[in-house]
């Protein structure tokens, strides 16, 4: 009787640890695969960018195609392939805008966009490869002062209709267009279903609102919008309207033996900007809206290295991979495909690839 009463105690009294226990985050099991076939004699520069649209074609926004001296060069190219990963074409040969490539993104309506950081533009094409919309302005080269833009702390005030190194884009359901802008700009744009600049929100700075280098940006279901405030190493979120709702933090500490692939390995105890800490965001993208389940977030660091599942109010699900150069490692995971939860795609810049990432999560 004694020792049942001992065991009953010693139950209720770890009960809630070994629940807790149970909740904590756990790596993923997943496979990779390489999902493309690039054709003979061509080669992936730099994968900036990665989408997938409804009928499965993958679109590798990618810093190949490079043109021009070591510095300053031309390096953006759109690349189309099909759900088998066969090479389908090429999107915007010689565009004007492009410049050095970021983001690719496909809208509700199938449409690809991109936001390329070199000319200070975002790009919308229609299914059929045409140039529809174009947002920003490109320095022009006749200009006697044409050089790189300056990064100026704190940064000059924003102007309408005009980004500073444009990073990526969203739509909410009515439409609308949220434009991150960007590293050296630090504000989210709207824009309208016709085009219109509607407004701007967000200024220099660490307080909620305030954002050091908007990296990424994702929309859920109900229209909120999610920025990837890399600088500041968190994701906030806010309404259609730009107000402030809530900050996500992903707080799981690095392996001790993990790489870091280029530069030296961070060090948050010694204090400055978090681009390279565990968790500062670097992607995002959250899950379509399906019958029955939650939406989920993905986002990834480049050190240690991981992505992680998310689920909107910000609880760590998982997380898997880590640095290195062999499959199912990553080296500077740019921007995620999700087009199911477990199905994932992700463009590599220190690994010049795309790899295909299918999940096996634990019940």
């Amino acid at each position: 009787m004694k020792q049942t009463k001992s065991l009953l105690i010693a139950a209720l009294t770890l009960g809630p640890v070994l629940a807790l226990a149970a909740t904590e985050p756990q790596a993923i099991p997943f496979k990779a695969t390489n999902p493309i076939k690039m054709p003979a004699g061509q080669h992936l520069g730099e994968v900036s960018g990665v989408a997938v649209d409804k009928v499965g074609h993958i679109y590798v926004y990618q810093r190949g195609n490079t043109n021009g001296p070591a510095y300053g060069a031309a390096a953006a190219q759109l690349l189309e392939f099909d759900q088998n990963g066969k090479y389908v074409r090429e999107i915007g040969a010689h565009l004007y805008a492009w410049s050095f490539a970021h983001d690719v993104r496909v809208d509700p309506q199938g449409n690809i966009w991109a936001a390329d950081k070199g000319s200070d533009m975002v790009i919308k094409f229609n299914r059929e490869g045409e140039v529809v919309w174009t947002f920003g302005r490109k320095p022009e080269a006749s200009d006697e002062g044409a050089h790189p833009l300056e990064h100026p702390k704190p940064p000059l005030p924003a102007v309408d209709g005009a980004f500073r190194q444009v990073t990526d884009m969203a739509w909410d359901s009515k439409g609308n267009t949220y434009i991150s802008d960007g590293y050296i700009n630090s504000r989210v744009a709207k824009i309208g279903p016709d085009g219109r600049w509607l407004k701007s929100w967000g200024s220099f700075g660490s307080e909620p609102g305030q954002f050091n280098t908007l990296h990424a940006i994702a929309t859920d279901a109900e229209d909120h919008v999610y920025v990837a405030d890399r600088g500041n190493r968190r994701i906030q979120v806010f309404d259609p309207d730009g107000k402030y709702l809530r900050s996500i933090t992903i707080d799981l500490p690095a392996p001790a033996d993990a790489q870091q692939l280029y530069g030296n390995k961070p060090n948050p105890e010694a204090g400055g900007v978090a681009t390279m800490f565990p968790g500062a965001p670097w992607t995002l993208c959250i899950t379509p809206k399906v019958p029955g389940k939650q939406q989920v977030l993905y986002t990834s660091d480049a050190y240690p290295g991981r992505i992680y599942k998310l689920s909107l109010d910000g609880k760590l699900l998982g997380y898997l991979g880590s640095s290195g150069r062999n499959a199912g490692q990553f080296g500077w995971v740019h921007e995620i495909a999700c087009p199911s939860e477990n199905t994932l795609y992700v463009g590599e810049l220190l690994n010049w690839r795309v790899q295909k990432l299918t999940l096996s999560p634990k019940p």
